[in-house]
């Protein structure tokens, strides 16, 4: 100790010149502060000084304004397939409701004609776009473009592959309402025998969804099996199409399995056509051609997608988010299908089930 402390003395007694580099750690130590705690000494050091002010969370996104105008756009598939004529009517009856001026239009399910149609609302200032998709992918560019320009989206029925560009999108429960019908299909099927599938366009989430649930269901069957399996990209004619060239080459098969009404339609008229009142045939949607097949025995049953409901929801929540800034709910919002066969069929009529 005493060497140490000798140690700290001289070298304070000498020159800078002659031992600069002397005592730079004993000097920032207390002068009182015996050797042993020279570590503690050091312990300020060790302590993190608040070099910046404490970060806080990043504020929330303004709301989007919307463009300036009293326009809102309803933009959906063609009309000419009734669930999406739904969907527009339903949406523009309740914009009109709320004071809003209403341009309906359809895109074909062709994202070009899509982008073109975001376009035109952007140029028109529109208050807000509502839009039932075409393309998972495809639609988020035209999202975001609206967005760009202040003009917030709101979805229905489709989803797009990407989180914070649209403010809401309002789908159907399509992986509950599949299953569902799937069980009721399962049972008028005896739980047996070959059946085929018609798969909705393969660019659409709800084709692949529909179909995994739909074998979730099934596939635990080992008397189920699956003989055919094609693409009739949601249309009826095609639907015809490809049932008639199944039966041709699959006649044993009991069962049809479609990914939604307008294909479903398709299949029962090719399977009329070909005597086969035998088939068992579902799909998904809950459209009053649908409805009436059932009642007529040549359709199992449909999974009920409530479309004018999620038409509603979308512009109600525009309206609100125009003059609140918020809708106050999630962004994804799923709307649950409901099972429709011969004992329920009757409380079904243009896409809306009463209790």
């Amino acid at each position: 100790m005493k060497r140490k402390v000798l140690a700290v003395l001289l070298c304070a007694a000498m020159t800078v010149s002659m031992l600069g580099g002397c005592g730079s750690k004993e000097a920032e130590a207390p002068a009182e502060a015996p050797a042993e705690t020279e570590e503690p000494a050091e312990a300020p050091e060790a302590e993190a000084p608040e070099e910046t002010p404490a970060e806080t969370e990043a504020p929330a996104a303004e709301a989007l304004p919307g463009g300036g105008s009293n326009i809102i756009y309803v933009i959906t598939p063609s009309h000419s397939n009734p669930f999406f004529k739904t969907e527009a009517d339903t949406a523009t009856a309740k914009a009109e409701e709320l004071g809003y001026e209403v341009k309906a239009v359809s895109h074909d399910d062709d994202a070009t004609k899509q982008s073109e149609l975001f376009d035109n609302a952007i140029a028109d200032k529109a208050a807000a776009i509502i839009c039932d998709n075409a393309g998972a992918d495809a639609t988020v560019e035209a999202v975001q473009k609206a967005r760009d320009a202040g003009i917030p989206t709101f979805l229905i029925d489709r989803e797009i592959n990407a989180d914070g560009v649209a403010i809401s999108q309002i789908v159907a429960n399509n992986y509950q309402g599949a299953k569902a019908i799937a069980e009721e299909w399962v049972e008028a099927m005896g739980e047996e025998g070959k059946y085929a599938e018609l798969l909705g366009k393969e660019s659409d989430t709800n084709a692949g969804v529909r179909s995994s649930a739909f074998h979730e269901v099934i596939d635990q069957y080992d008397t189920l099996e699956m003989v055919a399996q094609q693409t009739a990209n949601w249309e009826q004619t095609e639907g015809y199409e490809k049932t008639e060239t199944i039966l041709q080459s699959n006649p044993e098969i009991t069962g049809i399995i479609c990914g939604n009404d307008t294909m479903a339609v398709g299949a029962a008229e090719a399977c009329k056509a070909a005597g086969r009142s035998d088939i068992k045939i579902i799909g998904v949607d809950g459209s009053d051609e649908a409805a009436a097949l059932i009642k007529a025995e040549e359709m199992t049953g449909t999974a009920l997608q409530q479309c004018a409901l999620m038409a509603e929801m979308a512009v109600e929540q525009a309206d609100k988010y125009l003059k609140e800034g918020t809708t106050g709910l999630e962004e994804k919002q799923l709307v649950d299908c409901v099972a429709i066969t011969l004992e329920n069929v009757d409380k079904l009529s243009a896409f809306v089930y009463s209790e």
